[in-house]
Formats: structure tokens, C-alpha cells, sequence
């Protein structure tokens, strides 16, 4: 017979066994958004003046791409694990994992899509 008490069982796993890794996460993303979201900023402020033409080819550069990229992957995920833990709080039973498969799916749609549009700019196929 294993005897472990309630101290025991618990350390390292949280209450839903992922609290520290998604406090880990949450803290990282919330950095990388804190660098990328300004790069946006001045990726699309250069940009936002320029005829269609030309600012389709500016957005098609590398560097505006990868930033385009990165900030719609990093923050659709940091979304994904911040409305998981949220719903978590305040749900019990079907209905938290439902609503918890439904963010995640529309984050991961959300994020599939972007990528997908961000590829054909970057081949110049019109979106």
C-alpha cells in the first residue's frame, strides 16, 4: 500500500496538473508580444500610406513578413492558453471542455488562415 499525503500528491501538478507550465508560457509570449507588437506597429505604419500596389510589395519583404507571421502565431496562442485557463476558472463539467475545444480550434484556424494568406502574398498570388 502507497501512502501519500495530500502535500505530496500535489506538489508540481497545480490544480489542473499545467499551471506551471502555463504560467511559463503565458509570461514568454507576453515578452516576444511585448518586442513584436511594436514591430507591427512600424511594419504597418510604414505601409499604411502607400498606394495598394506598393504596400502589397513592401508587405511581401522578408523582414515585414516574418514579423506578420510571428506576432499572429504568438499572439493567437498566447489567446488560445489565456481563454483555456479562463474558461477553466469559470466552468465546470461539458461545457468547459467544449467551449475550451472551441477557442483552441479558433485559434488554430485563426492561425492557419493568416499563414495561409501571408504565403500568397509572399508568392504574389492575388488573396
Amino acid at each position: 500500500m502507497r501512502y501519500l499525503t495530500d502535500r505530496k500528491r500535489a506538489v508540481g501538478n497545480g490544480a489542473s496538473r499545467t499551471g506551471t507550465f502555463d504560467h511559463i508560457f503565458m509570461t514568454s509570449t507576453s515578452y516576444g508580444l511585448l518586442v513584436l507588437v511594436p514591430c507591427l506597429v512600424w511594419v504597418l505604419g510604414n505601409a499604411l500610406f502607400l498606394p495598394f500596389d506598393q504596400a502589397r510589395t513592401y508587405v511581401g519583404r522578408p523582414f515585414p513578413l516574418i514579423v506578420l507571421g510571428l506576432t499572429l502565431v504568438v499572439g493567437l496562442r498566447h489567446f488560445a492558453v489565456g481563454a483555456q485557463m479562463m474558461l477553466e476558472d469559470y466552468l465546470q463539467g461539458f461545457a468547459r471542455e467544449i467551449t475550451v475545444l472551441i477557442a483552441r480550434g479558433l485559434s488554430w484556424l485563426l492561425i492557419a488562415t493568416g499563414l495561409l494568406a501571408l504565403v500568397r502574398l509572399a508568392l504574389g498570388q492575388p488573396s
